[in-house]
């Protein structure tokens, strides 16, 4: 990609009506970054230390954290480098790395949720066909087309928003480079290119909903002919988890990219909702619920004298 304009860098403002309130926000927002990552770390030290964690809802949980890893440090560490004090500034290569990489691993993650709900549909809906289906062969493939077809949106996405000649202001009116926020200094007319862009970013997410709506209506369906209240239990139960999470990751992309209306401060909220909290959720919802994850971590934090015993013993018994 060949940089035409006259702009070599770009000012992060920051998010909006926030003035003065830098030192609070580092201190939150350092937390919420250092909790994202202990959690997903955590998840992933679990189910790579136990053997009866090496399934197919455990790999994708696996690549999951992998993505909430890396998706807030897009941003979160240049946000709380100039909170801190530090320059504003990012470089053109910068701002551009960081419009692809949020959109890869936003991308990814949205694929994700939904090969990670063909996994229930066929673990609910073909349970005695599920080792054969879901191979080692089959997650693979799978697993890596959401990083090819997220690796793809974000290509394209990223060359339609720097196609544009960048050659006036420089101030970019958030806490890091988006799309919405890139095209308002685009030295063009960019209606057109907005057209295109909220075609993209709106119908990639919404195919991805309604292939998990088509799974979930299929598992609450077969989970409704089981005649134990046990067996329904567990099942929903299975799935709860994966709803939250699915909540927690569309609501936001919707707020920000589908309104009619934007609002500079409402989407640098939801945003930071969207890059640190829910990354940060996703852990707790994936583990509080579940006694092969927490037994797991039992097993591995006991040794290292993280918490004391009669807390391992509860979260043991949960």
């Amino acid at each position: 990609m060949r940089n035409a304009s006259v702009v070599t860098a770009f000012i992060l403002l920051g998010i909006p009506h926030t003035h003065g309130l830098e030192a609070t926000l580092f201190v939150l927002f350092l937390s919420f970054y250092v909790l994202t990552l202990i959690g997903n770390l955590l998840i992933l030290l679990a189910i790579v230390s136990s053997s009866r964690l090496h399934t197919p809802m455990y790999f994708f949980l696996c690549k999951l954290s992998v993505c909430d890893i890396f998706f807030p440090s897009v941003s979160s560490p240049k946000m709380l480098f100039y909170l801190s004090g530090n320059s504003r500034a990012v470089s053109y290569a910068g701002c551009v790395s960081q419009l692809f990489f949020y959109h890869f691993l936003g991308c990814t993650e949205c694929f994700l949720y939904t090969v990670m709900a063909y996994d229930r549909f066929v673990a609910v809906c073909h349970p005695l066909r599920y080792t054969i289906i879901m191979s080692h062969r089959a997650c693979a493939i799978l697993a890596m087309g959401t990083s090819l077809f997220g690796c793809v949106q974000a290509t394209f996405l990223t060359t339609l928003t720097f196609q544009l000649p960048y050659c006036g202001p420089n101030e970019v009116d958030y806490y890091f480079c988006d799309i919405p926020v890139m095209l308002k200094l685009a030295c063009a007319d960019t209606s057109a290119l907005e057209m295109v862009g909220l075609i993209s970013v709106g119908l990639m997410p919404l195919t991805c909903f309604l292939l998990i709506l088509t799974s979930y209506c299929r598992i609450v369906y077969s989970i409704l002919q089981i005649r134990s209240a046990e067996g329904r239990r567990r099942a929903f139960s299975t799935c709860s988890a994966h709803l939250a999470a699915i909540l927690l990751f569309y609501m936001p992309v919707v707020l920000i990219y589908l309104r009619p209306t934007p609002s500079p401060w409402v989407d640098a909220t939801v945003q930071v909702l969207n890059n640190l909290v829910t990354p940060m959720l996703n852990p707790l919802i994936y583990s509080l619920r579940n006694k092969e994850v927490k037994s797991s971590l039992r097993r591995v934090l006991r040794p290292l004298g993280f918490l004391p015993e009669q807390l391992w013993r509860s979260a043991g018994d949960t």
